[in-house]
């Protein structure tokens, strides 16, 4: 009895891992591989023709270039830190669409000493960092400069931009 038992499992057992290849596999990988022929048959037939790639414009972005300083203009509002911080000329080092990751690296920049506030674009939803801010461009540029001087490791830091408030 205990043979005839061990047999029949053994049998059941062998059935049943020669038969784990699926015949829907091997069907899907034919219409695949037929597919992909069509498509390279189809390919050589055609000419590549060079594709325009039109330039994306937003309208709540607007950059403005001035000589070697360029800077966007938005309209923002304080969202962590200091209201009387905010002026009319930004160095921004950070973009989150989450608060609170833009509210951690405010926190991380004033461990370090800045100034740091977070504002919020309503056009786009976005959270800009801000790492200081002044009443000038010319001064603003100034502190983006040292900043990245500062943070040369840090490749992020190294993208920071000036922002207008208007």
């Amino acid at each position: 009895m205990k043979k005839v038992l061990i047999l029949s499992i053994a049998m059941c057992s062998l059935f049943a891992f020669t038969s784990c290849k699926s015949t829907k596999e091997s069907a899907y990988k034919k219409a695949y591989d037929s597919a992909r022929m069509a498509e390279m048959e189809e390919g050589q037939g055609q000419e590549n023709e060079p594709i325009e790639i039109a330039p994306v414009v937003s309208s709540t972005k607007k950059i403005v270039a001035d000589g070697d300083t360029s800077f966007r203009t938005e309209s923002v509002v304080i969202a962590s830190g200091s209201e009387s911080a905010l002026k009319a000329f930004s160095v921004v080092c950070g973009s989150f669409s989450s608060k609170s990751n833009a509210d951690n690296l405010r926190n991380s920049l004033v461990d370090e000493g800045y100034a740091a506030i977070v504002v919020k674009n309503s056009d786009t939803g976005t959270y800009r960092v801000i790492c200081a801010s002044f009443d000038t461009k010319e001064e603003a540029a100034e502190s983006r400069a040292k900043f990245k001087a500062a943070h040369p490791q840090n490749s992020d830091f190294q993208k920071a931009w000036l922002l207008y408030n208007k």
